[in-house]
């Protein structure tokens, strides 16, 4: 069924995994209109984190949390940078490996390596939920961060289990570049140019809000997005949602909270859409 998506115009608000998910969309024969949020950079400065990368080869982790796979690259490629990435690789690899949802256990793969577990929630409260689980009491635990995030309640959870965290912050986001993209993304909502947004991670919400608001266009995108078949790849997306008072259309079913996945539902939510809407 590869053109089961054949006439629809799908808006996704992606940037790290932008291209694989675009291609997946226009193998169903979608046509993909595509919106960066925002640019990563490097972190500006790089000394601390190349402190960090330091730090775990000489005084190795016996537990490493991995927030997103983006942060585990940007560690590599700095560590490949300073010619530490096999030193790196070797230590990580003795170390309990803990990763916030799939996208980091696909990074340690990239580099020979798999998670010991993963959270059943993509989520910061499920990294919190899952650790809780374990005895951290003096234990040495790498953290790596992303940016625009408050992580005081994940940070003050471990310490509070006896942990030693050491945090890294590998990447910044550059949002201001992409708030042209996002301001024409909700003029194609608002007129009926789109036929589904595809909502990957909690973080997109935020950002159409955040840049409607500024932009004095949160009327019109409410509007758009009424005529929009809203997905969301998972709970974690649909509860931001829920809380800006918006609605989820289509999420995967069985947890399955990957984008095939979503993809598949859609197509299914959108030929429904079509089919009821030729009957009336």
């Amino acid at each position: 069924m590869a053109d089961r998506l054949n006439g629809y115009r799908i808006l996704i608000l992606e940037t790290r995994e932008e291209a694989q998910f675009s291609k997946l969309l226009a193998e169903q024969g979608a046509e993909v209109v595509q919106c960066p949020m925002f640019t990563i950079h490097d972190a500006p400065d790089p000394a601390p984190v190349e402190a960090w990368i330091r730090r775990a080869i000489d005084k190795p982790f016996d537990d490493l949390v991995l927030m997103t796979g983006e942060g585990l690259r940007r560690i590599m490629k700095l560590a490949r940078a300073r010619g530490l990435d096999a030193a790196l690789v070797a230590v990580l690899a003795k170390a309990q490996k803990f990763t916030r949802g799939p996208k980091p256990g696909k990074a340690l793969r990239e580099i020979g390596l798999e998670a010991q577990q993963t959270t059943e929630k993509p989520t910061t409260e499920g990294v919190i939920e899952m650790l809780a689980r374990l005895d951290l009491k003096g234990r040495r635990l790498g953290l790596q961060l992303y940016p625009d995030k408050d992580h005081s309640a994940l940070t003050g959870a471990l310490a509070a289990q006896g942990a030693d965290v050491d945090t890294v912050l590998p990447y910044v986001y550059d949002s201001k570049a992409a708030d042209a993209n996002i301001v024409a993304a909700i003029d194609d909502m608002a007129e009926g140019r789109i036929d589904s947004i595809a909502l990957t991670n909690l973080g997109q919400v935020r950002r159409l809000i955040e840049v409607a608001k500024a932009r004095g266009s949160e009327t019109k995108l409410r509007a758009g997005l009424e005529r929009t078949l809203i997905a969301s790849v998972g709970p974690a997306v649909s509860g931001e949602l829920a809380a800006h008072g918006l609605r989820t259309d289509v999420s995967p079913a069985d947890e399955a909270y990957f984008m095939r996945p979503l993809i598949s539902a859609m197509a299914s939510a959108l030929a429904d859409r079509k089919a009821a809407s030729a009957a009336r």
